[in-house]
């Protein structure tokens, strides 16, 4: 019988603040055993990772997967490329987007689905400074708000 619940492994809270998300994926990822229970243990790091798309294929880039403690010669590149799966219908169409508007694709976030790993790819546009200073000060206000809303319901 399979588990059907999702857990995060990882999330890369950067990639809202540097990024406008425009669109979220999800794709399966082609991982080696010994990185699949290194993930389990959650030794993942999605900090400055993106995805390209090379040769028809999708591949993230600079996720870093520490090594599994007790994988020895099994143990795979950290940094290595990992392949991502998605059907080709849909890598076309993101192949037309980031080639045609300058958009980026980001990994967000990287969960279990039942027994497997599962990566969310955001369709993103970079933000410029003013626009991280505009949503930095909207948040704040937000904050505020909510404050002064809870002191008076006392």
């Amino acid at each position: 019988m399979e588990k059907t619940g999702t857990k995060v492994i990882a999330a890369n809270r950067k990639a809202r603040h540097d990024y406008f998300v425009e669109d979220t994926f999800e794709c399966g990822i082609a991982l080696a055993g010994t990185e699949v229970k290194s993930l389990r243990a959650g030794t993942v790091n999605l900090k400055d990772s993106y995805c390209i798309i090379k040769d028809g294929e999708l591949f993230v880039i600079s996720m870093h997967i520490s090594p599994y403690e007790k994988g020895n010669i099994f143990n795979r590149d950290p940094m290595r490329q990992r392949k991502l799966l998605m059907h080709r219908r849909e890598i076309n169409r993101l192949f037309g987007l980031v080639k045609q508007d300058g958009y980026s694709l980001i990994p967000l976030s990287l969960y279990f689905k039942g027994s497997r790993v599962k990566l969310e790819m955001g369709l993103c546009k970079g933000k410029k400074l003013h626009d991280k200073r505009e949503s930095t000060a909207r948040r704040d206000a937000d904050r505020e708000m909510d404050r002064t809303l809870k002191e008076r319901n006392r």
